[in-house]
């Protein structure tokens, strides 16, 4: 029987492959004859290249699967199945293009191959018309170079593979070019890749020809970047029950522990599933690895301007180029006059216009340059002529440019914009007036010209420490009593009062309220001279900061207080209206003092800035009537359905009554009742005869 067995041994490839990775000696010769066999089978393929080949593919996966069992006798079948796909890729059958590209896989997961090598095939082979094969090279490109530096970094193999890559970027074929942007780009958010080299050579997509090597190269400094994975895992929630629909079960079922049980349990599965499927977050420092900021936006400034692109790829570049003079502060005054010609109310995507004006302004350019754009934006959406959004907006826009670039509004402008604090619309209304009190941080600062810088030879905020040393020492010098024995409660205080005690934060309130009676030009000096007399320690920058946050928060004295401030009195009430965003200085002459009011508001910047809106705008007939047959449609879900154990089950007869004829009913309750008095009845016929 056995000798049956092994008879059937050359054919049956699967069980031998099992027998020969449990005891390779014993089944040497069986594998020579698989060889042989391979070998003959490779000569027929070489004169029909483009032919199927069903038994060559199943001896290559048989002889990839047992390579590290014989790697004297299989030293030379990996480069001879690299040089066979380099050489008929183009022309062979999809399925056995895919069966060695996969023996290779296994190759190499065996450590059998170089990934050099390998890897550089693999790229020649992404021009093929095969996206099947191309996603599946992808994705063993991104891992296998995530496993060649998973201990370390491979520096050696890193250098030669983003060469390569530099390479296929340029190259003819924009297939092969785009996936190997995306591997370059997938790497970098795994942070395998995320040195300067990688960036920078991802930089030259942003200037090809090709648009969906354009948009990639974009996305990726821009950071909007969809993966697959993530829409896939939100298909696999849609088709689950979500959180709602739990809620739902649970409130309109029986209350009972065992059903407490289980949606608890639901949930907490829910609430699992959703942290595996949550994407993960981009990297955005790749915008501070470039190179030459300048050069790279003059480029694409440049590209911009003549480009005949979609106008949501052109509006992807007015973004990057804002965000690179933003952050790295950059001088690129042809960039305002462009974005100037696109500030209309009735322009798609003005919000995204907007805040490409407000991210391109900082303190570094010149006022003259981004007045004009203010300017714009005032007449052509602060006028009565246009809807209360696009007045909101185009205020919103206005407050968040002058945050960054404070001395580029004049008064006159001001002024104008400070009229519409009464206006009939409340979202005008509200976006001109003041979100907030200032703080004593706020109102203690110095308003700078142009190009002016603050040096300070002392630490701000280090006078709080003299005056915790003064505090420390008098109660060093004073009763003993005045600690925490003084909170202890005597025996004879039966009615149990409460005893006050003096905590910390009641401490570092007395220490403010002493700070804010002290001029500035004494705290000052205090801090100069606590900064010049000894070394500060760790404890000691803490409570600094500490005090410089609490600044931060704490609001600025109020008329009421100021009052009582007699000889800070005339100083204090010039910045007592703090009431609106636009007239807080009554609109001195110094209308730098006007500019400090916008800087008041500054901030990070996104669109939600630009297109607050205090009030929500009324829906049209199309949205509520939408909006009304969804709420129909949802309605069923509140409600308890009765579903049978056996569907095929006849109906009761309580529920055959609801369906029966009235005058039927009628009837049969009349004869069912008859000679039958309720107790009422009974009662009103016992009253009648008593």
């Amino acid at each position: 029987m056995s000798g049956r067995q092994n008879n059937k041994l050359p054919n049956n490839l699967p069980q031998l492959q099992n027998l020969i990775k449990r005891d390779p000696q014993s089944y040497l010769d069986e594998f020579l004859q698989q060889f042989r066999h391979y070998q003959s089978n490779i000569q027929i393929f070489k004169l029909q290249p483009d032919k199927p080949n069903k038994e060559l593919a199943e001896l290559v996966m048989f002889l990839a699967q047992v390579g590290h069992c014989y790697t004297e006798h299989m030293s030379a079948f990996p480069q001879e199945l690299c040089e066979l796909l380099l050489a008929y890729h183009t022309v062979l059958e999809p399925d056995l293009r895919m069966t060695f590209c996969k023996g290779l896989i296994l190759l190499r997961n065996k450590n059998l191959i170089s990934p050099s090598g390998l890897l550089e095939l693999f790229f020649e082979l992404l021009k093929c018309h095969d996206k099947l094969l191309r996603k599946t090279l992808y994705t063993h490109i991104v891992s296998d170079i995530k496993n060649i530096n998973a201990k370390h970094k491979n520096n050696k193999v890193n250098t030669m593979l983003q060469n390569f890559m530099y390479t296929m970027l340029r190259d003819s074929n924009p297939i092969a070019a785009k996936i190997s942007l995306d591997v370059m780009a997938e790497l970098y958010k795994r942070n395998i890749w995320n040195d300067a080299k990688t960036v920078n050579v991802i930089t030259t997509a942003c200037f090809s020809k090709v648009t969906k090597i354009l948009v990639a190269g974009l996305k990726f400094f821009l950071g909007k970047d969809v993966d697959e994975k993530n829409e896939s895992d939100s298909d696999s929630e849609a088709e689950g029950p979500s959180a709602r629909d739990l809620m739902i079960r649970y409130s309109t079922g029986k209350k009972s522990s065992k059903n407490k049980k289980k949606f608890e349990k639901a949930m907490k599965v829910l609430k699992k599933h959703k942290k595996k499927s949550k994407a993960e977050v981009f990297n955005f420092s790749a915008i501070h690895l470039i190179h030459d900021p300048q050069d790279f936006s003059e480029k694409l400034l440049k590209q911009l301007e003549s480009s005949n692109e979609h106008f949501e790829v052109k509006i992807m570049m007015m973004e990057l180029i804002s965000r690179l003079v933003g952050i790295h502060e950059l001088f690129l005054f042809n960039f305002y006059p462009f974005i100037q010609r696109f500030l209309q109310p009735h322009q798609r995507e003005v919000t995204k216009i907007l805040l490409c004006a407000a991210q391109a302004s900082h303190q570094l350019v010149p006022p003259e340059i981004i007045e004009p754009m203010i300017m714009t934006i005032a007449n052509n959406f602060v006028t009565d002529r246009n809807s209360g959004e696009a007045m909101t907006v185009g205020i919103n826009a206005i407050r968040e440019i002058v945050a960054r670039c404070p001395l580029a509004i004049n008064e006159d402008i001001l002024q104008d914009l400070a009229q519409y604090k009464t206006h009939k619309d409340k979202n005008v209304m509200m976006s001109a007036r003041d979100r907030g009190r200032p703080t004593e941080a706020s109102a203690d600062a110095k308003i700078k010209d142009y190009g002016e810088l603050e040096a300070k030879d002392y630490i701000p905020g280090a006078e709080i420490l003299e005056l915790e040393e003064k505090k420390d020492s008098k109660e060093e010098g004073g009763d003993a009593s005045d600690g925490w024995e003084s909170a202890s409660i005597s025996d004879d205080d039966e009615e149990g009062e409460w005893v006050d005690v003096h905590h910390s934060s009641d401490e570092d309130t007395e220490i403010t309220e002493k700070l804010k009676a002290i001029p500035a030009e004494e705290r000052q000096a205090m801090a100069a001279a606590v900064s010049g007399s000894r070394l500060l320690t760790q404890d000691d920058f803490k409570k600094i900061r500490l005090a410089q946050m609490a600044k931060e928060v704490n609001a600025a004295p109020g008329k009421a207080q100021k009052r009582k401030m007699a000889d800070i009195e005339e100083e204090e009430d010039e910045r007592s209206d703090f009431k609106f965003l636009f007239i807080t200085i009554q609109f001195h002459q110094n209308y730098n003092k006007c500019g400090y009011i916008f800087c008041f508001q500054g901030g990070d910047f996104n669109s939600k800035n630009i297109e607050k809106l205090h009030k929500k705008p009324k829906s049209d007939k199309e949205t509520r009537l939408a909006t009304a047959m969804a709420g129909r449609t949802d309605r069923k879900e509140f409600i308890r359905k009765h579903t049978k154990l056996n569907p095929h089950a006849s109906t009761s007869n309580k529920e055959k009554r609801r369906t029966k004829n009235f005058m039927m009913m009628r009837h049969s309750q009349n004869v069912r009742t008859k000679g039958k008095r309720s107790f009422r009845e009974k009662q009103i016929a016992l009253r009648m005869h008593s």
